[in-house]
């Protein structure tokens, strides 16, 4: 071969394009191992993200939690101001309740003649006052409900017992005796109804914090009333 062939191919040699060199496996290694993680990164962010789309409160949860927390507050005000109220109406039902006891037949002894109008009508005025204390009461929790609607039937009940006492005084004979048999019904169901609202409102306090709020009246044991549990007052046991 002449010197300008080897020439020739030695040009054509040197402007031969280069093939890179395949990676060294430590230098692979290291970048799959970054890819991996980058791809590992990206699939958390994205699956983060979808869980918290689908998981995160909506603003209608929102405002419902914000309106339950606000009604549970509101109701625990509630139970105490009703609390306040029924130890009042007990404080003024209380010489309804001993007055008619020794007015009516029953297990005690029935002395209409010992009970004068001006009685009555002290009996009349106090269990008027009693209703009108539950007047336009306002809208809680169900269980504050049940406890001030049993409250407020048993206070209306007192008053007409003493409506039909009032009346069967101005009777005589078989009429009097039968006006006189029927109020002391009503008030046996006038106490009853007052343990139903009693044993609520004991309720509804011991699971708003306050512990136990004892406000029943006296009854004796053939009424079939409910009566007040063992523990003490403010106590926080079930």
């Amino acid at each position: 071969m002449s010197a300008l062939g080897n020439r020739s191919q030695e040009v054509a040699t040197i402007n031969r394009p280069r093939r890179p060199a395949p990676p060294r496996p430590a230098t692979r290694g290291r970048v799959l191992a970054l890819a991996f993680a980058f791809a590992f990164a990206l699939g958390a962010l994205v699956a983060g993200g979808v869980v918290f789309g689908v998981t995160r409160p909506s603003s209608i949860e929102q405002a419902a939690d914000r309106l339950r927390a606000e009604s549970a507050l509101r109701d625990r005000t509630q139970i105490r101001t009703l609390t306040e109220l029924a130890r009042g109406t007990r404080t003024r039902l209380l010489p309804v309740l001993d007055g008619l006891a020794l007015a009516l037949p029953g297990d005690g002894p029935a002395g209409p003649v010992a009970v004068t109008a001006a009685d009555v009508e002290k009996w009349r005025q106090a269990a008027a006052a009693a209703v009108q204390g539950f007047a336009d009461p306002p809208s809680g929790e169900t269980a504050t409900n049940v406890a001030r609607s049993s409250l407020a039937s048993a206070a209306r009940q007192f008053a007409t017992t003493v409506d039909t006492y009032t009346m069967a005084r101005d009777l005589t004979g078989p009429a009097r005796a039968a006006a006189l048999d029927l109020a002391a019904r009503q008030r046996a169901d006038a106490l009853f109804t007052w343990s139903i609202g009693a044993t609520a409102l004991d309720a509804v306090n011991i699971d708003a914090g306050y512990g136990h709020q004892h406000v029943f009246l006296p009854t004796s044991p053939g009424e079939g009333a409910l009566t007040p549990d063992t523990e003490p007052e403010g106590s926080h046991q079930p």
